[in-house]
Order: structure tokens, then sequence, then C-alpha cells
């Protein structure tokens, strides 16, 4: 297995000099690992577990196993620091985070959650180093995918980042991702499909949003969509007879915990 630094860096030699180019065409495949389009899917960030029987895909989080004898997708939270991590970028890696009036900006959502500062060439190359290493680690995992997480963060930034930052360092995780021999999945910014190379997408909520048929115009039948409980417009029966849901539909609980906690709900439609 090559160095993740190492292999990082390699990629980050090239990206100053590329530009975020159209999605993917045709079925996506990278390291010999073709994406089970509409495969049952379970989303598990929360905490791993068995996945249930029929469930060809999951998604655990970076610091999880993925799990053998199913296509597995590595969270990754690209543009956002996890709340776990807060204290480590204020201190060590301030200037990386956005502020705003003396104060890190945080997503109002999930506050333990800081803004990355992706406004300059210099700090997404940075990023890029830091975040690229969670993404190798995911591939020396035995993860096949990452799903990189809060694309859309310029629309909580008071216009201090721009949608086109967020896809500059968007396609320099996807390059990356892709040297690593990960596919790559796009989170959030429907609006934003088809301007970077993700091979598929995680659409929360794009019933309750009116974005499935947004995400499907780019990846066709590579979208996975999570709807929550707390969120439903109809049991979920009927979430999952909607003819305008993605083939590979999930309805979990909010906090994605897993079985034996009395939250824990999943169905697949």
């Amino acid at each position: 297995m090559r160095s993740a630094v190492c292999s990082v860096f390699a990629v980050l030699l090239v990206i100053s000099g590329c530009s975020a180019g159209p999605g993917p065409v045709g079925e996506p495949e990278v390291g010999g690992s073709a994406f089970p389009a509409g495969a049952a899917v379970d989303y598990q960030l929360g905490g791993a577990y068995p996945p249930p029987d029929g469930v060809g895909l999951v998604v655990r989080d970076s610091t999880a196993q993925p799990a053998a004898g199913i296509f597995n997708v590595c969270y990754v939270n690209g543009f956002q620091t996890q709340p776990a991590e807060r204290e480590v970028w204020l201190r060590d890696r301030r200037d990386l985070v956005l502020f705003e009036g003396g104060g890190p900006v945080v997503d109002e959502d999930w506050p333990d959650e800081l803004l990355l500062d992706t406004s300059t060439p210099d700090k997404r190359r940075r990023l890029a180093e830091i975040r690229g290493r969670t993404i190798e680690s995911c591939a020396a995992a035995g993860f096949d995918a990452v799903e990189i997480d809060n694309l859309d963060s310029y629309t909580r930034s008071d216009g201090a980042l721009t949608a086109e930052d967020n896809l500059a360092f968007a396609a320099d995780l996807a390059r990356i991702a892709h040297h690593a021999g990960l596919l790559i999945g796009q989170k959030n910014a429907a609006d934003l499909t088809g301007r970077v190379g993700f091979d598929f997408a995680v659409a929360e909520e794009c019933l309750q949003h009116d974005e499935c048929a947004d995400y499907a115009a780019a990846y066709g039948d590579r979208v996975i969509d999570v709807e929550y409980t707390d969120n439903l417009a109809e049991p979920p029966e009927q979430t999952c007879a909607r003819q305008d849901r993605p083939r590979a539909t999930v309805i979990r609980d909010r906090d994605l915990v897993p079985p034996g906690d009395e939250e824990h709900f999943y169905h697949q439609c």
C-alpha cells in the first residue's frame, strides 16, 4: 500500500492547473469497483452494525470498518469539521476555519460543526492535504467509495464563500479519491449536480425537498436517497410507493442509531 501522504501530495501537484469539469458519463468504475446502482442501502453513520439481509451497499463513517461482501461508502465531512475535531481546528488550523465578526462560522443545524474556508487556492490546497489523508485512509481500510458531505456549506457562509469556491475544492477531492481508487459521491447542493467529477449522489430527503429529479438528471440510478422519520410527509409505505423516488431509497431515524437503541428505525424501499 502506497503512503497516504505521498499519494495526496502527488495528486495535489496537478490540482492548481485543473478546473472543475463536467459530471461523469456512463457507469463509473474506479479501481475495479463498479457502483451498484439501485442496490438496497443502509445508512449507518450513527454506529456500524451488521447490514440487514439483502443490503448491497452500506455507508459508514470514516472511523468505522467496511462491511464484508458488499459495496462500502466511507463518509467524509469534506466542507465542515466533525464535532470531535472542533478544538483541534481552532487550535492548530485556525486560519482554515471560516470566521465572521470575530467568531467561527458554524452550521446552525449542527452547531458543533465549523465551516472550512475554501475561499482561496492556497487554503483549498491545504484543506485538500488534510481531507485527502482521510480519503486515503478510507481506501486503505477497504472502502469502495467516499461520500463528501456539505458541498452546500457556502449557503451558510453569509456570502463569504461561493459555489465556485466549493466546486473547486470538490474537484480537488474528486481527483484525490479517483487517484486512490475510490468512487466519490456528491452530498447536498442539488443545483450543482454535473459540475464536478462526482460518480454518484447521496441525496438526503430529496423527496421532501423535491430534488430527486435534479440528482437523477446527472447520476441516473446512481442516487441514494435517505429519508428521515421526523420529516416524512406520509407513512413509510406511501413514501416507498412514490414513483418519483430513487430506486435506492431508505428511511432511517434522524440520528442513524444502531439496532438496540429505542430510536432506531430502518425501512428499505
